[in-house]
């Protein structure tokens, strides 16, 4: 019996599809944050790995059901066993929630910007958790949000909304864009973790793909890292780096350098080609190979630094599903 260990899993996300067996789609998730946005996608668990895929009818990639096992095919060859994770709110095990549905910037490998869709209103997000806890599967607060109008009005709403959730005393980590001043108003809130992306560590790439962003540069969200480790500490400010946007190798790892020198942990995501910006992006999935390369990579680093993944407790970092993550897969 086949189980996921990094290499299956690289090969899966290097894919990033499966075709799935009708009867195995009961409630899939649609994304509603970042270059997924629209997509729906299922979360696959095996031997301690979890990932998640696009549904797509034309992948290689098939997922059925055999002998009570969940199986994925490649080529009618089965290449892993394991079971569908149970979505808690956009992924197993966290209450992930996405607040503003919709974006002001016009980054060419992100969806949101296309759909413009609605503004969670506190009340709403709160049902979300109340739900969650009342079904037993709210053990953490996560909340993503794109910019609405500005980041400054995305960080009051943000604020408003995690002082709300903080009465159900569960760590709760934030995604957003960042301002002069958000690290530490976040921290006042309650919150426990914080991520600001980079998306790119490359700036050629940043100015031609990160646009609409008024004034949001590559440099100004990294020092944004920087104040947050301060307010944060280590090991509870990461960021993301997209795999696939035209970087070299060596570009990713001065990033990751740079970053953990200074207390950040990357994240290393591979491109979602999203079909509502495909004519607006040159990019490719990056290999299993890349992927398990850049991972062990990036995994030496945070070691030489002193970073530890496994005490990330929200957000990506802790559900590992699109990403080959250091610490925990590998």
């Amino acid at each position: 019996m086949t189980r996921m260990n990094a290499e299956i899993k690289a090969e899966l996300l290097a894919e990033g599809k499966v075709d799935v067996e009708p009867s195995l789609l009961p409630r899939p998730s649609r994304s509603t944050a970042g270059p997924g946005t629209g997509l729906r996608s299922i979360f696959f668990k095996s031997g301690g790995h979890r990932v998640r895929l696009e549904i797509d009818a034309g992948s290689p990639l098939k997922m059925v059901k055999r002998d009570g096992d969940v199986v994925i095919l490649k080529d009618n060859r089965e290449l892993v066993r394991g079971v569908i994770d149970p979505v808690v709110a956009h992924c197993p095990e966290q209450t992930y929630i996405t607040i503003s549905e919709r974006c002001s910037y016009d980054c060419k490998f992100c969806s949101v910007p296309k759909f413009q869709g609605k503004i969670k209103t506190k009340d709403e997000v709160l049902a979300i958790v109340e739900r969650a806890k009342k079904s037993g599967t709210l053990h953490v607060i996560s909340l993503t949000s794109g910019v609405a109008t500005t980041p400054e009005n995305e960080i009051d709403r943000v604020v408003e909304y995690v002082q709300a959730v903080k009465k159900y005393h569960v760590p709760v980590g934030v995604a957003v864009s960042p301002t002069k001043d958000s690290s530490q108003r976040l921290k006042d809130a309650g919150v426990t973790e914080v991520k600001y992306n980079v998306e790119t560590m490359d700036p050629a790439i940043f100015e031609r793909v990160c646009t609409g962003r008024k004034g949001h540069s590559l440099d100004f969200i990294l020092a944004s890292l920087v104040d947050a480790v301060k307010v944060f500490g280590k090991n509870r400010v990461s960021t993301n780096i997209i795999i696939g946007l035209g970087e070299t190798d060596d570009c990713v790892r001065k990033g990751v350098e740079y970053l953990a020198k200074r207390g950040v942990i990357a994240v290393l995501r591979p491109i979602t080609i999203s079909p509502y910006r495909k004519e607006e992006i040159s990019a490719t999935r990056p290999s299993a190979e890349r992927l398990l390369k850049l991972t062990k990579m990036t995994r030496d680093i945070l070691e030489k630094y002193k970073l530890d993944v496994t005490e990330s407790q929200t957000m990506c970092l802790s559900c590992t599903g699109c990403d080959l993550t250091p610490g925990r897969d590998l």
